[in-house]
């Protein structure tokens, strides 16, 4: 039978595309590819994740029909970056098995997630 091997993208809708990758590129890295950004295979540190939530979910703001999760290398030192940076960063994080969390938002309003994974080496 045929599958789904993976995620090949995530777009969203955007006030002003151009100044939204800037702001992207600028305060977490993402190198910007031809009308989007590419992140190498070989960068990915664990899963890539697609989750349904319900629909009355708080997780995330019920304005905002999705919410993007990134993969860190390291979670508190990005997350003091930018709030020196003038971003506004959630002062709730969370820690589970496989990795630790936090939030920020990005300059239209979007929750986004940080993720970094669990040191599978330890």
């Amino acid at each position: 039978m045929a599958q789904a091997t993976g995620i090949g993208g995530v777009f969203l809708r955007a006030r002003d595309p151009k100044a939204l990758y800037a702001w992207y590129e600028k305060h977490l890295g993402l190198p910007m590819g031809q009308g989007s950004f590419a992140i190498p295979a070989e960068h990915e540190r664990g899963m890539i994740a697609f989750a349904f939530f319900p629909e009355k979910t708080t997780y995330f703001p019920l304005s905002q029909p999705a919410m993007i999760n990134f993969q860190v290398d390291d979670l508190d030192k990005l997350l003091d970056q930018l709030a020196a940076a003038g971003v506004p960063v959630d002062p709730k994080r969370e820690t589970a098995d496989y990795g630790k969390f936090g939030w920020i938002t990005d300059p239209e309003g979007n929750r986004v997630e940080l993720w970094q994974p669990a040191d599978e080496k330890r």
